[in-house]
Order: C-alpha cells, then sequence, then structure tokens
C-alpha cells in the first residue's frame, strides 16, 4: 500500500473519510500531503470500487531480488558479531554487503527500514591487533612501575 493511500486508510474510520469526502480536492491534497491529481484518482477509484479500490494495485517492473529478511538475519546472527575470519569487531555495511554479495547501498537502506544498527551493540569488544596482548602489558606495566623520572602521557 502506497503511504498515500495508507494515509487515506489510517486517517480513521468511514466517518473520518465521508468528512473528507465533503471537501474539496485541493484541501484533501494540503491536508494528506498528496497532489490534486492524486486525490482525484482516489475519488474515481473509490467510486468504482469502494474502500478496496483504495488498496495498491500490482506495479510494474521486476520484483526486488534482495531477500531484506536474510540481510536481517545475517545482521543479527551470533549476537550481531560478524565472524572471527573476517577481523572485524564489527558490521558495517560495507562488510556485510561484500559478504551477502549485494551493494552496500542495499544493505544500509535495510538496516534503515528495519532500525538496525550494529556497530551500536553495547558489548565490550577485544581489538583484532594480533600485538594487543604486548601493547596491555606495556601499558599495564608503565603504571604499576613507572621508570624513574617518566612521565606517562595517554593520547587517544
Amino acid at each position: 500500500m502506497s503511504l498515500a493511500s495508507a494515509l487515506v486508510l489510517r486517517a480513521g474510520d468511514r466517518d473520518r473519510l465521508a468528512d473528507l469526502a465533503r471537501l474539496p480536492n485541493a484541501q484533501i491534497a494540503r491536508t494528506v500531503g498528496v497532489s490534486r491529481p492524486t486525490v482525484i484518482g482516489w475519488r474515481d477509484r473509490y467510486q468504482v470500487g469502494g474502500i478496496g479500490a483504495l488498496e495498491d494495485q500490482p506495479r510494474s517492473g521486476r520484483p526486488a531480488e534482495i531477500d531484506e529478511i536474510k540481510v536481517v538475519v545475517a545482521t543479527l546472527a551470533d549476537d550481531g558479531r560478524p565472524p572471527p575470519r573476517l577481523g572485524i569487531t564489527h558490521w558495517s555495511a560495507r562488510f556485510m554487503a561484500t559478504e551477502l554479495g549485494i551493494s552496500f547501498a542495499s544493505v544500509a537502506r535495510i538496516w534503515r527500514k528495519w532500525h538496525l544498527q550494529p556497530h551500536r551493540i553495547e558489548t565490550f569488544r577485544f581489538s583484532t591487533d594480533p600485538e594487543l596482548g604486548a601493547k596491555i602489558r606495556d601499558v599495564v606495566g608503565l603504571y604499576l612501575a613507572p621508570p624513574d623520572n617518566a612521565v606517562v602521557v595517554c593520547v587517544r
């Protein structure tokens, strides 16, 4: 169902539609946020087929080939963590797109539609840096036993 049709159908019950039907086309168009020709088309469709005729009609063109559910499931699988073989801590639209063989714009559109933000998963993640252990030992060592007359500076 198109947004415009949905707005009319969601406008409430038949009383609301009856109230709208008494208004001029231009006023309905301003109220609902569509063009006047759209309102005229709605009125014509309603006269021919009643309330059911306001539902969207089949669209021309090829249907979408991307399975949105597949993208959502892949994003949320394993608590939203990418496989270790990728060496990343969280999904980005580009990594997910490469993994699924689709465009990153499609992944980003699907994430927006489903309100997914895999980069904001609230879990602690270790770095994928292979030298992380040595770096942690160096930093902790500086704090526990700093050299004499040394200044330790932390820069982010």
